[in-house]
């Protein structure tokens, strides 16, 4: 019987959610399963392995052949390096603690590059939200100033219409003495 390591899918549409399975290689995709060794999350950034390396270590020295999707998966958990590293120790090549001391150096390095990496989409992801904040502060303070400006236009309007209200009835008063100038002018020539 051919053993595989692959994904089974579950979840809704549009937002699935992997288990990583130890399967007959004849079974369908999200059938019956021998044992369940994990979980992959794609809808996150970055994407969530949640694998038990040491049973998948134990598959895949039993002979268990991972699909291409889960041996990238295994190789970014490091289960193939120690893998690897346990061959190299079965053969005599290298001692189990020099395998142990290379497999933790390259956990710490792995380690801190992932932090590295969600520190710099957290960073990212604030670095736009105070953009935007500021790109809509600055947008407000844009609008305030026009409809000060409107304001003051229709202030002064309306002050030049009272201005104008107020200079006819002036210019009226003073033609009506000039016209009875006029006429006491005419009547005493």
């Amino acid at each position: 019987m051919a053993v595989k390591i692959r994904l089974a899918r579950r979840g809704r549409k549009r937002l699935a959610i992997y288990d990583v399975v130890v399967a007959d290689a004849r079974a369908p995709r999200d059938g019956r399963f021998i044992e369940k060794i994990g979980s992959y999350n794609p809808n996150t950034d970055p994407a969530s392995i949640n694998i038990n390396n040491d049973r998948a270590l134990q598959w895949l020295l039993n002979g268990a052949q991972p699909t291409d999707t889960v041996k990238a998966m295994l190789s970014y958990r490091g289960v193939l390096l120690k893998k690897h590293l346990q061959i190299g120790v079965l053969k005599g090549a290298i001692t189990q603690e020099e395998a142990d001391k290379k497999y933790q150096a390259w956990i710490e390095e792995k380690e801190s590059s992932i932090t590295g990496k969600r520190d710099k989409i957290a960073q990212a992801k604030e670095d736009a939200r105070k953009k935007a904040h500021e790109a809509e502060v600055a947008k407000n303070e844009a609008r305030l100033e026009a409809i000060k400006k409107r304001e003051e236009e229709a202030k002064a309007a309306a002050e030049a219409e009272a201005a104008e209200a107020e200079a006819p009835a002036e210019g009226e008063e003073s033609e009506a003495p000039a016209a009875e100038s006029n006429e006491e002018e005419e009547n005493k020539g």
